[in-house]
């Protein structure tokens, strides 16, 4: 049965790659001139937003966000959420209205079209480089004193399959710290069954986030940077376990 499968995956995976494309091609004009100034990445923010809608919609992904707590307009945070997913940028661009940089890796530079804006919005990063990781530092410190906030996603990477929540990377909770900002975890809790990079995989359906309570920095110091990592890893793990949990349980 899985054999017949194969046409469809392959096609849909193609479908994703146009869709990604269409509202690029058709928004061009203006998205290059949200780029221009840094100052107007408000602007290629809420294209960048309708973008996302376009390819979840398309991708016949029905999404829902789920809110503890609704991030202030007016204030600067760390958006961290568990990575599984090319969908990953889409489902949190539409998750979260307050405009934020991504900071992600460089290989995704490579890709055409997308990856023309995307080194242009984004903070890269190359992870094997001790450089390039204290660029990224300042570069984040500059558009978070612009009132930008920050998301990373803080696995450093889309763990093997098998794996649930892989180990955090402390960037994210330092960077938090040193700005006095707060942590936003969010869990996304069906992208890697929705369309994981495994080729062969994918299908619509329901794709679920929680924004969960904010987490506090103020008045800790980079020696709490480990605690707040793991904290934060801790609260996003317990999601995912309790939701696989409900899962087994609605199949038998």
């Amino acid at each position: 049965m899985a054999v017949f499968k194969y046409p469809f995956w392959v096609l849909y995976r193609i479908w994703f790659y146009i869709l990604v494309a269409i509202p690029i091609i058709v928004m061009f004009p203006i998205l290059i001139i949200s780029i221009l100034r840094e100052q107007w990445y408000p602007l290629f923010f809420k294209l960048a937003r309708l973008w996302s809608k376009f390819i979840l919609i398309g991708m016949g992904f029905v999404y829902k966000i789920e809110k503890a707590e609704t991030p202030n307009p007016k204030k600067s945070y760390m958006f961290v959420a568990n990575h599984t997913s090319m969908a990953d940028i889409m489902l949190m661009l539409v998750a979260v209205k307050n405009p934020f940089v991504f900071v992600g890796k460089q290989e995704l530079a490579k890709i055409p079209l997308f990856g023309f804006f995307y080194k242009r919005t984004c903070i890269l990063v190359d992870r094997s480089s001790a450089k390039s990781r204290q660029a990224v530092f300042l570069r984040a410190q500059r558009r978070l004193k612009q009132g930008v906030s920050i998301c990373i996603f803080p696995e450093g990477g889309v763990p093997e399959e098998h794996i649930l929540l892989d180990a955090f990377k402390d960037g994210a909770f330092r960077l938090a710290i040193n700005h006095q900002i707060p942590i936003v975890p969010i869990t996304f809790y069906d992208n890697k069954k929705r369309f994981s990079y495994t080729f062969f995989s994918g299908s619509p359906g329901k794709m679920r986030a929680k924004i969960h309570k904010f987490i506090p920095t103020v008045g800790l110091t980079n020696e709490n940077t480990k605690v707040l990592n793991e904290k934060t890893r801790e609260l996003i793990l317990k999601a995912l376990v309790l939701n696989t949990k409900k899962s087994y349980s609605n199949q038998e």
